[in-house]
Order: structure tokens, then C-alpha cells, then sequence
């Protein structure tokens, strides 16, 4: 397993942007699949997005398509979450995940202990 800290969450506006960053540690890092997901409080955590290790990516949520995008180094062993145009609705806390085998909703491995984005109105 690697382990993954996440960062770059915060507060902004309506509308701004945030980039989110998940740093892998682990000598085989560069081949696990990552990934985002969210969790706001009532609610169930849902999948936001992943890439595979070969940079393919995936997004089954559909309040974020053309808002937010996926994509890593792997010379930083880091995937990244760039999300624009934020809305308050995406107001969460948002977790990193990595998976040797799974790409997608399911993925489980390994996770990073969260970060909080507020999004004010």
C-alpha cells in the first residue's frame, strides 16, 4: 500500500478555484490508480473522479464536469484536483485514494486523511 497526504482545501467564494494535491509515498506509487472523493456532512461519501496510473482518467459525477479536473506527476508521485467555478453545493471534505487494481468508483486501497473545502455564497 502507499500512503497519501492530501492538501489544499480551504475557503473561497463562489465561483473561485482551489487545487487540490495528493502526495503518494511507496517506491511503486507511479503505478496505483488515484482518485477524489467527497463527503458532506448527512451525506454519503461520492466519487469524484479518477486517473489511472497510465493518465487515463474518469468522472462519473455529473455536477462537476467542466469544473473540475483530474491529473497527476508522476515524477511527484502526486495526483492533483483542480476544481473552478466552484459552487457552495460542493462544499465538503474531499479525499484522495489510491488502488493497485480497482479504477473507479470502487476504488479503496489506501486514503488520505481529507481535506475541508468550503465554498461561501
Amino acid at each position: 500500500q502507499v500512503q497519501l497526504v492530501d492538501a489544499g482545501g480551504g475557503l473561497v467564494q463562489a465561483g473561485g478555484s482551489l487545487r487540490l494535491s495528493c502526495a503518494a509515498s511507496g517506491r511503486t506509487a507511479n503505478i496505483y490508480h488515484m482518485g477524489w472523493f467527497r463527503q458532506s456532512p448527512g451525506k454519503e461519501r461520492e466519487f469524484v473522479a479518477a486517473i489511472h496510473w497510465n493518465g487515463r482518467t474518469t468522472n462519473d459525477l455529473e455536477s462537476v464536469r467542466g469544473r473540475f479536473t483530474i491529473s497527476r506527476d508522476n515524477a511527484k508521485y502526486t495526483a492533483y484536483l483542480q476544481m473552478n467555478r466552484l459552487k457552495p453545493e460542493d462544499t465538503a471534505v474531499y479525499y484522495c485514494v489510491a488502488d493497485r487494481n480497482v479504477f473507479g468508483p470502487t476504488m479503496r486501497d489506501s486514503w488520505g486523511q481529507g481535506t475541508q473545502v468550503t465554498v461561501s455564497s
